[in-house]
């Protein structure tokens, strides 16, 4: 390992600039790109996601590369997942460059995040640290919790305001979809809030870290409950026997299901649990 393999590796704002500039890039709304310029940002978002020497990580759109050189010190592998071809292709001569020793350690895939299949992958995935784009920050989650079973941890960067839909529990005003189809799969809760001035370009928004810790799925059949959940908030004013109507057939027979499942047909979507809206699906099976 080269005495570059450690801090010193890390890009800072005038290495992220000039890499940029090198590739002529701009970072474009479309792609949702926001690069970290911050070396402390990217320390403390590994030392966050709890990684261990043996950990497979995947990492979504790893840009120009600042926190792919953060992880691999820390892990087994880097998976790096990038859907634009430039910074695909740069990615290993940036790590070689400035981390030869870990450059081994690194593997990037070129394609998309929201549908990539778990066949691409060389090695199971255990973890998941990412900057995500703030645009498709949720379905990359689910279609990565669904898609790779043993990942068992997330560490995720995305805008404020998702941060907090994320790790919702029931109750909370901003308890909807994103919080109930991240529960079937994981326990999440926000670890941090990271300023916007440590992106470039500056976005206008506030960021957090979310930690995911994945537990055992409930034994329903999961297409079907987050149907469900989508019918239930909908139109989160209505009681769930008028937003179930369309799910059930009818009004009358969403009440029978939510009665039989042990639920108030005249609560709202924003108090059932996943486990709730697991049993109601489980009402309808018999």
């Amino acid at each position: 390992m080269s005495d570059r393999d450690g801090d010193s590796a890390l890009l800072g704002p005038a290495d992220v600039r000039r890499l940029a500039a090198d590739l002529g890039i701009r970072p474009t709304k479309k792609l949702g790109q926001n690069f970290v310029h911050d070396p402390n940002t990217v320390r403390r978002t590994v030392a966050a996601a709890r990684l261990t020497p043996d950990d497979v990580v995947v990492e979504v759109g790893p840009g120009l590369g600042s926190l792919t050189l953060a992880l691999l010190p820390a892990c087994r592998a880097v998976h790096a997942v990038e859907v634009d071809p430039v910074l695909a292709g740069q990615l290993p001569r940036t790590v070689e460059r400035r981390a030869p020793g870990l450059s081994g350690r690194l593997h990037v895939i070129e394609d998309d995040a929201v549908r990539i299949s778990a066949d691409r992958f060389p090695e199971k995935p255990t973890a998941l640290v990412a900057n995500l784009p703030y645009n498709v920050s949720v379905p990359v989650v689910l279609h990565l919790l669904a898609e790779l079973p043993t990942l068992n941890k997330a560490l995720v960067m995305v805008q404020a305001e998702v941060a907090d839909r994320m790790a919702a529990g029931p109750g909370s005003k901003v308890y909807g979809v994103p919080s109930v189809k991240i529960a079937w799969y994981a326990t999440a809760k926000r670890v941090a809030t990271v300023p916007r001035t440590v992106f470039w370009p500056v976005p206008n928004v506030d960021s957090a870290l979310v930690l995911l810790e994945r537990h055992d799925e409930p034994r329903a059949n999961r297409k079907e409950v987050f149907r469900l959940v989508d019918a239930a908030f909908a139109q989160r004013r209505k009681t769930l026997r008028a937003a179930l109507a369309g799910w059930a057939g009818s009004a009358e027979r969403a009440a029978e299901l939510l009665t039989a499942a042990g639920i108030d047909p005249g609560s709202r979507g924003e108090r059932l649990t996943v486990d709730d809206f697991s049993t109601v699906v489980a009402a309808a099976a018999r």
